[in-house]
Protein backbone atom coordinates (compact mmCIF):
# COMPACT_ATOMS: atom_id res chain seq x y z
CA UNK A 1 0.00 0.00 0.00
CA UNK A 2 1.14 3.50 -0.72
CA UNK A 3 1.21 6.24 1.83
CA UNK A 4 -1.99 8.21 1.67
CA UNK A 5 -3.44 10.63 4.17
CA UNK A 6 -5.72 8.79 6.59
CA UNK A 7 -8.79 10.78 5.57
CA UNK A 8 -8.59 9.39 1.97
CA UNK A 9 -8.83 5.81 3.17
CA UNK A 10 -12.00 4.04 4.07
CA UNK A 11 -12.45 1.79 7.09
CA UNK A 12 -9.57 -0.61 7.62
CA UNK A 13 -7.33 1.20 5.11
CA UNK A 14 -9.45 0.20 2.14
CA UNK A 15 -10.26 2.43 -0.84
CA UNK A 16 -13.74 3.47 -1.90
CA UNK A 17 -14.45 0.14 -3.64
CA UNK A 18 -13.41 -1.91 -0.60
CA UNK A 19 -10.11 -2.90 -2.26
CA UNK A 20 -6.76 -1.84 -0.76
CA UNK A 21 -5.94 1.68 -1.92
CA UNK A 22 -2.97 1.57 -4.27
CA UNK A 23 -2.71 5.28 -4.97
CA UNK A 24 -3.04 7.26 -8.18
CA UNK A 25 -0.28 5.30 -9.95
CA UNK A 26 -1.90 1.89 -9.67
CA UNK A 27 -0.96 -0.32 -12.65
CA UNK A 28 -3.54 -2.09 -14.78
CA UNK A 29 -2.27 -5.41 -13.45
CA UNK A 30 -2.71 -4.32 -9.84
CA UNK A 31 -6.14 -2.89 -10.64
CA UNK A 32 -7.18 -6.19 -12.28
CA UNK A 33 -6.06 -8.15 -9.21
CA UNK A 34 -8.24 -6.07 -6.87
CA UNK A 35 -11.25 -5.40 -9.10
CA UNK A 36 -14.31 -7.57 -9.26
CA UNK A 37 -15.52 -9.21 -12.48
CA UNK A 38 -18.35 -6.69 -12.64
CA UNK A 39 -15.91 -3.78 -12.44
CA UNK A 40 -13.71 -5.29 -15.15
CA UNK A 41 -16.71 -5.90 -17.41
CA UNK A 42 -17.88 -2.35 -16.71
CA UNK A 43 -14.46 -0.97 -17.63
CA UNK A 44 -14.44 -3.00 -20.84
CA UNK A 45 -17.98 -1.91 -21.66
CA UNK A 46 -17.15 1.73 -20.99
CA UNK A 47 -13.99 1.48 -23.11
CA UNK A 48 -15.88 -0.16 -25.96
CA UNK A 49 -18.62 2.45 -25.74
CA UNK A 50 -16.05 5.27 -25.84
CA UNK A 51 -14.28 3.64 -28.77
CA UNK A 52 -17.54 3.26 -30.71
CA UNK A 53 -18.53 6.91 -30.04
CA UNK A 54 -15.11 8.08 -31.22
CA UNK A 55 -15.33 5.92 -34.35
CA UNK A 56 -18.79 7.30 -35.14
CA UNK A 57 -17.56 10.88 -34.67
CA UNK A 58 -14.57 10.17 -36.92
CA UNK A 59 -16.85 8.68 -39.56
CA UNK A 60 -19.16 11.73 -39.35
CA UNK A 61 -16.22 14.10 -39.77
CA UNK A 62 -14.91 12.12 -42.73
CA UNK A 63 -18.37 12.04 -44.35
CA UNK A 64 -18.77 15.80 -43.88
CA UNK A 65 -15.37 16.43 -45.44
CA UNK A 66 -16.02 14.02 -48.31
CA UNK A 67 -19.48 15.49 -48.93
CA UNK A 68 -18.05 19.00 -49.01
CA UNK A 69 -15.40 17.96 -51.53
CA UNK A 70 -17.96 15.98 -53.57
CA UNK A 71 -20.28 19.00 -53.69
CA UNK A 72 -17.49 21.21 -54.94
CA UNK A 73 -16.49 18.62 -57.56
CA UNK A 74 -20.14 18.20 -58.64
CA UNK A 75 -20.42 21.95 -59.19
CA UNK A 76 -17.26 21.94 -61.26
CA UNK A 77 -18.49 18.96 -63.31
CA UNK A 78 -21.82 20.72 -63.82
CA UNK A 79 -20.09 23.84 -65.10
CA UNK A 80 -17.88 21.73 -67.36
CA UNK A 81 -20.95 19.91 -68.71
CA UNK A 82 -22.66 23.21 -69.48
CA UNK A 83 -19.54 24.52 -71.25
CA UNK A 84 -19.24 21.26 -73.21
CA UNK A 85 -22.91 21.37 -74.16
CA UNK A 86 -22.52 24.94 -75.42
CA UNK A 87 -19.44 23.92 -77.46
CA UNK A 88 -21.35 21.03 -79.02
CA UNK A 89 -24.34 23.25 -79.71
CA UNK A 90 -22.28 25.78 -81.61
CA UNK A 91 -20.31 23.04 -83.37
CA UNK A 92 -23.61 21.49 -84.45
CA UNK A 93 -24.81 24.87 -85.77
CA UNK A 94 -21.53 25.27 -87.66
CA UNK A 95 -21.86 21.77 -89.18
CA UNK A 96 -25.49 22.51 -90.04
CA UNK A 97 -24.46 25.73 -91.83
CA UNK A 98 -21.62 23.95 -93.64
CA UNK A 99 -23.93 21.12 -94.77
CA UNK A 100 -26.69 23.56 -95.78
CA UNK A 101 -24.31 25.39 -98.11
CA UNK A 102 -22.97 22.07 -99.49
CA UNK A 103 -26.42 20.52 -99.97
CA UNK A 104 -28.15 23.81 -100.77
CA UNK A 105 -30.93 22.79 -98.34
CA UNK A 106 -31.09 23.98 -94.75
CA UNK A 107 -33.80 21.45 -93.91
CA UNK A 108 -31.87 18.35 -95.00
CA UNK A 109 -28.71 19.65 -93.31
CA UNK A 110 -30.65 20.00 -90.04
CA UNK A 111 -32.05 16.45 -90.42
CA UNK A 112 -28.53 15.04 -90.92
CA UNK A 113 -27.15 16.85 -87.83
CA UNK A 114 -30.18 15.73 -85.81
CA UNK A 115 -29.75 12.09 -86.97
CA UNK A 116 -26.08 12.07 -85.91
CA UNK A 117 -27.06 13.36 -82.47
CA UNK A 118 -29.91 10.82 -82.26
CA UNK A 119 -27.49 7.95 -82.95
CA UNK A 120 -25.03 9.31 -80.36
CA UNK A 121 -27.86 9.56 -77.80
CA UNK A 122 -29.01 5.98 -78.47
CA UNK A 123 -25.47 4.57 -78.10
CA UNK A 124 -24.88 6.49 -74.87
CA UNK A 125 -28.27 5.46 -73.43
CA UNK A 126 -27.58 1.77 -74.20
CA UNK A 127 -24.16 1.98 -72.54
CA UNK A 128 -25.63 3.73 -69.49
CA UNK A 129 -28.39 1.13 -69.18
CA UNK A 130 -25.86 -1.70 -69.37
CA UNK A 131 -23.68 -0.08 -66.70
CA UNK A 132 -26.63 0.67 -64.40
CA UNK A 133 -27.60 -3.02 -64.36
CA UNK A 134 -24.14 -3.83 -62.98
CA UNK A 135 -24.58 -1.64 -59.88
CA UNK A 136 -24.63 -3.84 -56.78
CA UNK A 137 -24.67 -1.31 -53.95
CA UNK A 138 -22.40 -2.18 -51.02
CA UNK A 139 -22.08 -5.98 -51.10
CA UNK A 140 -18.88 -6.31 -49.03
CA UNK A 141 -19.97 -3.71 -46.45
CA UNK A 142 -23.34 -5.42 -46.07
CA UNK A 143 -21.66 -8.80 -45.58
CA UNK A 144 -19.15 -7.57 -43.00
CA UNK A 145 -21.83 -5.59 -41.14
CA UNK A 146 -23.82 -8.83 -40.75
CA UNK A 147 -20.77 -10.42 -39.06
CA UNK A 148 -20.30 -7.69 -36.42
CA UNK A 149 -22.84 -9.02 -33.85
CA UNK A 150 -21.30 -12.51 -33.95
CA UNK A 151 -17.78 -11.09 -33.68
CA UNK A 152 -18.80 -9.10 -30.60
CA UNK A 153 -20.15 -12.30 -29.05
CA UNK A 154 -16.90 -14.11 -29.83
CA UNK A 155 -18.50 -16.34 -32.47
CA UNK A 156 -16.58 -14.96 -35.41
CA UNK A 157 -17.45 -16.78 -38.63
CA UNK A 158 -14.76 -17.69 -41.11
CA UNK A 159 -15.63 -17.30 -44.76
Amino acid sequence: MSTVPRDELGPGGLGAQGAPYAGPHESSHEKAEHASIGELVGDISQGLSTLMRQEVELAKAEVRDSAKRAGKAAGQFGAAALAGWMALLFLSIAVWEFLSSALESRGWAAVIVMAVWGIAAAVLAAAGRKNSKQIQGLPRTTETAKQVPNALKGNEETS
